[in-house]
């Protein structure tokens, strides 16, 4: 559910099944909503509907990396852990956990089937800010879905995401760190990459069936 619920975060647009929102929405939630925009318009596009599954991923992708701070999400995942790890282990991650968010959560964008999303209001302090927003399912229900956000230059962008109270920064870094401990810092890698390999024979799969 919460997978499904994650995507569907990534549809909702103005003008399009969007409920009311508050007049003095702050900044984080103008940037937001533009950029969730771009992607409704994008999966709305016929030509987009024609592309294979990989190439519509791929789109969608692009503009998730203008939306969410990939870097700090790793960061903030893997928690103490980080701090001892390399540069280049640190890179390593950084895609690996991006990779892995992207087959979890912006794979599941082509799920949106109607629900209605709203913004709530944002709060700000300093370079923080939370937008709260609510998914409004076919059947009538509320899910609140909260935007973790921090500022970078000119922009906000997102490094968590709680859905009904439960925070995906937390929930990786309690799966993260169970595994560490368990066996070691590799083991986690040894993992990421086997389930990268996986996603990628799926990806190369699906391509072969839509020939």
């Amino acid at each position: 559910m919460i997978t499904r619920i994650a995507g569907i975060i990534l549809v909702a647009a103005v003008g399009a099944g969007l409920v009311a929102s508050p007049a003095a929405a702050g900044v984080p939630t103008e940037q937001l909503r533009m950029q969730v925009d771009r992607v409704f318009k994008l999966l709305d596009d016929p030509n987009f509907k024609k592309e294979r599954p990989q190439q519509r991923r791929g789109a969608v992708r692009k503009i998730a990396d203008e939306i969410f701070d990939f870097s700090e999400t790793a960061r903030r995942a893997l928690g103490q852990h980080w701090q001892q790890r390399t540069a280049t282990e640190r890179d390593e991650f950084i895609k690996l956990f991006a990779d892995l968010l992207e087959h979890s959560y912006v794979s599941k964008i082509e799920l949106f089937d109607g629900e209605k999303i709203g913004y709530t209001g944002d709060t700000i302090q300093d370079d923080q800010a939370t937008v709260k927003t609510k998914i409004i399912t076919r059947q009538g229900s509320e899910i609140p879905v909260n935007y973790r956000m921090h500022q970078k230059g000119d922009r906000w962008l997102v490094y968590d995401v709680e859905i009904e109270g439960v925070s995906l920064i937390a929930n990786y870094r309690s799966q993260f760190n169970k595994i560490i401990r368990a066996s070691s810092y590799d083991e986690l890698v040894r993992k990421l990459k086997t389930r990268q390999g996986e996603v990628t024979n799926d990806a190369r799969a699906e391509v072969s069936e839509n020939r």
